[in-house]
């Protein structure tokens, strides 16, 4: 079977190269494949008469590495595929150690590929900075990483770092989670009489260094004071709140006790959104996940589910729920989106539920829940035909109140009543407007208005109870053409 034979040409010059890889390279016969010609080695060995053909114009054509490596693979598949004899091809550093074009290589069945040489530069780079890798290390491709990959309390090394445009990137990625004075190391030429390194601050990573392919950055284990951000931290701080030395209240509280406090950060929470103010969001965001976690912290405790547990579980549903994205299943509208997110959500219960109105949670507040009842009756078929209906039905509950109160049965009463709010959460389903959130901001508006009546009133040395109706109520209009004129000046801006 044909061959490919990957060398790999070691972190620095010709004097790391073992002397059974320094004689096969010097005395091939072939033309010798390299994936670059920038390396030391293959300088001295070009200068000793050696003949190498680089991939290095591929970078030039193409936009992304992975093109390129691909490209690479497939010339030398094919070129091994019609040569008399194996192919060779020569990689910086270790050919196992972040080189994709060796990974595509393996993957590949159509030519053998072989292993030789190569010494990996991490143990010079240990050396020169002094690092016991037991302490932990992470090594990253800088062409091919994502933050979230990044464990920035371990030593961190990244390699490939080829040029200032790839230099710049990483950089801006470190900047989500380092502040721009965070010293970092820039090493360059590992282990050979060129070595170099140099501290600088993050932000000046792509200003003032020269950049090659021999170039890896180190950044330092990141203290825990500029990780308030992550999300691990924020875990650790809930394990010790409820730990032995812990907050005497937060180690008190069960899933229980919890309930209404965790109601009110949602409803909090709500509020924000609707006052359209991002740093209430934020906020009430932050206090609605430190309430997730420490249910799930209380879970962790005693023995019977982590965060972790909570985090797969929501994954895999967001997975199943949405084939759309996750598999081959097409859904182009929302609609279809919803039909197919209910299927599934009886599928995955395991059985079918006895009634289409199970599955509503006991606590909803009313008008929630009858939103939620009427929605789901409707989607079984139980519904009226038009809008208009809902509108006369409105209107005959409405009478009946009237009869209730004209006969002073105040049970009755309150039935009716119930009846027509159970009405008005069906007419803003049709409508697609949530009754909840709607009555809300009803109550936020009478608010509004009636302290600003309040204020107006202070002004004139009055009360509530010693001003006029009268003169309540034109407190009361002024108040709403002033949030008009508000609302108008927020639109032209």
């Amino acid at each position: 079977m044909k061959q490919i034979e990957v060398i790999g040409l070691g972190a620095g010059d010709l004097d790391q190269l073992p002397l059974g890889v320094y004689r096969k390279l010097n005395q091939a016969q072939q033309t010798i494949y390299a994936r670059t010609l920038d390396h030391p080695v293959i300088e001295a060995l070009e200068a000793e008469g050696v003949s190498f053909i680089s991939f290095d114009s591929l970078y030039e054509e193409e936009e992304q590495f992975g093109a390129i490596y691909h490209r690479i693979t497939e010339k030398l598949v094919e070129t091994a595929k019609t040569s008399d004899g194996s192919v060779i091809y020569a990689v910086p550093g270790h050919p196992m150690l972040a080189e994709k074009t060796v990974q595509l290589l393996l993957k590949q069945k159509e030519v053998e590929v072989s292993i030789t040489g190569g010494q990996s530069y991490l143990d010079d780079m240990f050396t020169a900075l002094q690092i016991d890798p037991i302490e932990g290390f992470q090594f990253v491709d800088g062409t091919d990483f994502r933050r979230n990959q990044l464990n920035l309390r371990n030593h961190l090394f990244i390699c490939q770092v080829y040029d200032t445009f790839i230099a710049s990137e990483v950089k801006l990625t470190l900047l989500e989670d380092l502040p721009p004075d965070y010293e970092i190391y820039i090493v360059e030429a590992t282990g050979s009489i060129a070595e170099k390194m140099e501290k600088v601050p993050l932000e000046e990573l792509d200003h003032r260094i020269e950049i090659s392919n021999l170039t890896t950055l180190y950044i330092p284990p990141v203290p825990e004071g500029y990780l308030h951000h992550t999300f691990s931290f924020l875990r650790e701080i809930m394990a010790i709140l409820r730990g032995p030395d812990g907050c005497p209240w937060d180690k008190k509280q069960t899933h229980e006790s919890l309930r209404h406090h965790t109601i009110e950060e949602v409803y909090e929470l709500i509020e924000a959104i609707d006052e359209e103010d991002d740093d209430h969001i934020v906020e009430e965001l932050g206090d609605l996940l430190m309430h997730i976690l420490l249910h799930s912290q209380i879970g962790e405790d005693n023995g019977y589910f982590t965060i972790d547990d909570v985090i797969q579980s929501i994954s895999d549903k967001m997975i199943y729920r949405h084939p759309h994205v996750f598999q081959a299943t097409v859904a182009d509208t929302e609609e279809a989106v919803l039909q197919n997110w209910e299927e599934l959500k009886k599928q995955e219960k395991g059985k079918e539920r006895e009634s289409v109105l199970d599955g509503i949670p006991a606590h909803l507040p009313a008008l929630a829940k009858a939103y939620k009842l009427v929605s789901k009756a409707g989607k079984a078929g139980f519904e009226w035909d038009h809008v208009d209906e809902v509108w006369e039905k409105l209107k005959e509950e409405m009478n009946e109140v009237m009869e209730a109160v004209q006969e002073k049965e105040w049970s009755d009463i309150e039935e009716e009543l119930g009846d027509v709010l159970f009405v008005l959460a069906n007419i803003s389903r049709y409508y697609k407007v949530n009754p909840e959130i709607a009555l809300e901001r009803a109550n936020r508006k009478f608010n509004d208005r009636f302290q600003y009546i309040e204020k107006k009133l202070r002004e004139n040395n009055q009360t509530p109870e010693t001003a006029s109706l009268q003169e309540m109520d034109d407190y009361w209009e002024e108040a709403k053409k002033i949030k008009l004129r508000e609302e108008n000046e927020d639109e032209i801006r």
